[in-house]
C-alpha cells in the first residue's frame, strides 16, 4: 500500500501541535516506525528519524499509484511545494518559494538523479521536471530549503532527488498501458534480472522505458515524450557500484496564455491556444557510475563520474512581437568524491570535493522582419566554458545517545569563460557584450541539531546557508539598458525548528522556517538590472497520515506561508506600474495556503484501494505591486487500483470531479491578466501485465 500523509497549517496551531503530540508520545509504548531509509542526506540509507531538518518522500508504489501525468502531480503531494503547470511538460516550480521564472526559476532548484544534479548549475532548465524520469521509480526525495552545504549551487529553495528503481533480488518484469481524453496514451515497460556468481558476487540488471503522446486539451497542445533507462548493480565484498544511463526527448506543441479578466473561465477561451506556431522540441541523455569502496577502520572511498549532454529549440512565444526561437545545450562532465569515515562513539565524517566541467550556448534568432525594437536576424550566439571546484566537510557527532550535532561547509569556486560569437554592441534592444571571464566563490554553512526525546518524538533545529552563482543567461543575454558584471551570488539564510513522530498510528512531521534572500537579480519593467533585490520567507510546514480503521485512512499535506520584498524598486506611472515593488508587498504568484487532503479505502481484501484527494491552491497576487488577485481553487480527484490477478492489475482516475474551471498559473503582463486554464473533467483507465 502506497505511503500516505496529512499536514496541518497556521503556526501557532502548529506548535500547539508538536507540543500536544509531544506529551502524548511520552506517554504511550507504541514501537517506532519513523524507519523509512533516506538517501539524500549523506548518499547512503540513513533513517529517517535521525535526518537533522525536513525531508519528505514519494515512494515508488506511491508514485504509481498517483499516476501523474507529469511529476508535479506527484509533487505537489508534498508539504512546502507549488509547482505550477504550463502547456504539455512546461511548469515552474515554487519550493519554500514564491513561483520563480527565468534565472530565478531556473536557478533556485536543484534536480537530481541518484544524488547527481541533472544539469550543470550555470546551464540550468526552468522546465526541469521534463528531464526526469519518474515514471519507474526507487523513490523521489524532497528537502525543502538550503541544501547547498552538501549539493553546492542551486540547492538554494530546495532539491527533488529522482531515485532510479534497482533490479528485483530475482527477476520481474511489468508493461502498464493506460489511455484517457484529447487521443491521450501512455506505455510504461520495465524488467530486471540479478544474476549471482560465486555466492559473494551480484550481478543486477534493469531497463525501463515510457512512451507518452498526449493531443492536448487546447488547440495544438500536443505532446510527445519518450524516455528511456539502463541501470547496472554490482556487488561483491568490500565494493558496490551503480552504473545509469537515462535518455529523454520532448516534442511539444506549446500552448500560451489566454488573455483578459478571468479568461480561464470563458467558455469560448480557455480551450483556445493564442500561439499556435509555438514549439519546443529538447532531449537529454545522461550517465553516471558510482562506485564505493571500503577500506580498512570503517573508511570508505566514493566516486562517482558522469557525464551528461542536452539541446533545446523552442519559440519564444512569450516575447511578441518578434517571437524569436531559441536554440540552447551544453555537454559536462564531472566527478563526485568523497571520503566517509565511521569514527567511535558513532561519530562519521565525510570529506569530499567535486568538479565539473561544461561546455554550453546559446543562440536567439528573429525569422520575422524587424518590429521596433525587434530586430530580424541574430539576437544572440554565445559559448561559455564554465569550470566547478569544491571542497566540502560533513560531520556527524554523536553528543549523547540521545543527541546528533551535524555541521558542515562547502567552498564553491565558479568560473565561466564567456565568449561572443557575433557582432559586440547593442541591436534593437539587445547588447550584446565582448568575451569576458567571470569568477564567484561561496562559502555555504551548515549546523543542525537533532534530539530524540523518546522511541516515537525527534526535535530538530537547522541553520544552514545557500547560495548560487549566477545563471549565464543572467550575466550575457542582457538586453540595451542593463550593465554587465553587475549580477552577484545570490545568498539565502534559513532557520528551521521542527519535530517528527509518531502518536498510536499516527505519524507527523511539523515545522517553521524563516528565510532571508539578497543579491536578487532580475530585469525590472523599465529594462534596469535589479541585483541587490532582497526577500523574506515565513512558513509553517506540516504532514501526517493516519489509519481510521474499518479499512480507511486520511493522509496529505499543507503550508501556511508569506514570502514578501524586502526592498522598494518604483516603476513610474503607465502599463509598467503593476511592476512596481514596496517593502512588505507579498511577492507575486506567492500562494500564502497550499493544501492536499487524501481519503482512503482499502477493500476486497486487500486487493482493491480508492482515493479521493482534495487539492487546495490559495489565492495569491498576480503582479508584484499587489493590485491584481486569482482566487484560488479546490480541485476533487478519484483514484481507484484493483488487483484482478496475481499477474493484472487494473486501474482508472477521474480528475477534477466537479469540472471546475481554475487556472494552474496566473499570471499579469503586457497590462492584462493571463492565465494557463486548468484541464476539465478527465477519465484515465488502464492497466498492468505483470510477467
Amino acid at each position: 500500500m502506497p505511503e500516505f500523509r496529512v499536514a496541518l497549517k497556521g503556526g501557532a496551531a502548529a506548535l500547539a501541535l508538536s507540543m500536544a503530540l509531544a506529551a502524548g508520545a511520552a506517554a504511550q509504548d507504541e514501537p517506532p516506525v519513523l524507519d523509512d531509509l533516506i538517501v539524500t542526506t549523506t548518499g547512503f540509507g540513513t533513517p529517517r528519524a535521525t535526518h537533522i531538518g525536513n525531508i519528505s518522500r514519494i515512494g515508488g508504489d506511491e508514485a504509481d499509484f498517483v499516476l501523474p501525468l507529469q511529476p508535479a502531480e506527484a509533487l505537489n503531494r508534498l508539504p512546502g511545494l507549488g509547482i505550477q503547470q504550463g502547456s504539455g511538460a512546461e511548469h515552474l516550480t515554487a519550493i519554500r518559494s514564491p513561483v520563480l521564472t527565468a534565472g530565478a526559476g531556473a536557478g533556485s532548484f536543484l534536480y537530481l538523479e541518484d544524488g547527481v544534479p541533472m544539469r550543470a548549475a550555470g546551464f540550468a532548465n526552468v522546465n526541469a521536471l521534463m528531464e526526469a524520469m519518474d515514471e519507474v521509480s526507487g523513490g523521489i526525495e524532497v528537502v525543502r530549503g538550503p541544501g547547498s552545504a552538501r549539493y553546492g549551487s542551486n540547492a538554494e529553495h530546495g532539491l527533488i532527488n529522482f531515485l532510479s528503481r534497482p533490479p528485483a533480488p530475482d527477476a520481474d518484469a511489468e508493461l502498464t498501458a493506460w489511455a484517457g481524453p484529447y487521443d491521450r496514451w501512455k506505455t510504461i515497460g520495465t524488467a530486471s534480472r540479478t544474476l549471482r556468481g560465486d555466492g559473494l558476487t551480484t550481478h543486477g540488471f534493469r531497463g525501463s522505458f515510457s512512451a507518452y503522446s498526449d493531443g492536448g486539451f487546447r488547440d495544438a497542445s500536443g505532446l510527445d515524450q519518450q524516455k528511456a533507462r539502463l541501470r547496472y548493480d554490482f556487488a561483491t565484498p568490500g565494493t558496490r557500484a551503480v552504473a545509469t544511463l537515462t535518455a529523454v526527448n520532448v516534442n511539444q506543441e506549446t500552448a500560451g496564455f489566454v488573455v483578459g479578466p478571468k479568461a480561464y473561465k470563458d467558455p469560448a477561451l480557455y480551450r483556445t491556444n493564442p500561439n499556435p506556431e509555438a514549439y519546443r522540441d529538447a532531449w537529454a541523455v545522461r550517465a553516471a557510475l558510482r562506485l564505493e569502496h571500503d577500506i580498512a577502520d570503517g573508511r570508505m572511498l566514493v566516486l562517482t563520474p558522469y557525464a551528461r549532454k542536452n539541446d533545446m529549440d523552442f519559440l519564444m512565444h512569450f516575447l511578441p512581437p518578434g517571437k524569436p526561437r531559441e536554440e540552447n545545450g551544453h555537454w559536462s562532465g564531472g566527478l563526485l568524491a568523497s571520503l566517509v569515515a565511521d569514527l567511535d562513539g558513532g561519530h562519521r565524517l565525510i570529506l569530499g570535493f567535486d568538479t565539473e566541467y561544461s561546455d554550453g550556448y546559446l543562440k536567439e534568432i528573429q525569422d520575422l522582419p524587424t518590429v521596433g525594437t525587434m530586430p530580424q536576424g541574430t539576437h544572440y550566439d554565445y559559448t561559455v566554458k564554465a569550470l566547478v571546484l569544491a571542497p566540502y566537510i560533513h560531520s556527524e557527532w554523536k553528543l549523547s545517545p540521545a543527541t546528533l550535532l551535524s555541521a558542515g561547509l562547502r567552498l564553491e569556486y565558479t568560473r565561466y569563460d564567456y565568449a561572443n560569437r557575433t557582432a559586440n554592441g547593442i541591436t534593437g534592444r539587445f547588447l550584446r557584450i565582448p568575451d569576458t571571464v567571470d569568477e564567484f566563490t561561496d562559502a555555504t554553512p551548515k549546523l543542525g541539531l537533532l534530539h530524540i526525546f523518546n522511541d516515537s518524538l525527534t526535535g530538530y533545529v537547522n541553520v544552514a546557508r545557500g547560495s548560487r552563482a549566477p545563471q549565464t543567461t543572467d550575466l550575457y543575454r542582457l538586453q540595451s539598458l542593463q550593465v554587465p558584471g553587475e549580477a552577484k551570488s545570490e545568498v539565502l539564510d534559513s532557520i528551521e525548528i521542527g519535530a517528527r513522530g509518531q502518536v498510536g498510528v499516527l505519524r507527523y512531521e511539523t515545522n517553521v522556517y524563516y528565510m532571508k534572500k539578497k543579491n536578487f537579480y532580475f530585469r525590472d519593467a523599465n529594462g534596469f538590472n535589479v541585483s541587490n533585490g532582497k526577500t523574506n520567507h515565513f512558513g509553517v510546514e506540516g504532514e501526517f497520515s493516519a489509519p481510521l480503521g474499518a479499512g480507511f485512512d486520511i493522509a496529505g499535506a499543507a503550508t501556511w506561508a508569506r514570502h514578501t520584498y524586502a526592498f522598494d524598486n518604483i516603476i513610474g506611472p503607465g502599463i509598467n506600474a503593476t511592476e512596481t515593488i514596496r517593502d512588505g508587498d507579498d511577492v507575486d504568484t506567492a500562494p500564502r495556503t497550499i493544501a492536499g487532503l487524501r481519503l482512503g479505502y482499502n477493500f476486497h481484501e486487500g486487493a482493491a484501494r480508492a482515493e479521493l484527494e482534495w487539492v487546495h491552491m490559495g489565492s495569491y497576487w498576480m503582479d508584484a505591486a499587489n493590485t491584481v488577485k486569482y482566487d484560488g481553487h479546490d480541485i476533487f480527484n478519484l483514484r481507484l487500483d484493483y488487483q484482478a490477478t496475481e499477474n493484472l492489475a487494473l486501474f482508472g482516475k477521474l480528475t477534477n470531479i466537479l469540472d471546475r474551471r481554475y487556472a494552474d498559473r496566473a499570471d499579469f503582463g503586457f497590462g492584462t491578466e493571463r492565465y494557463f486554464p486548468g484541464e476539465d473533467r478527465g477519465l484515465i483507465l488502464g492497466g498492468t501485465v505483470r510477467f
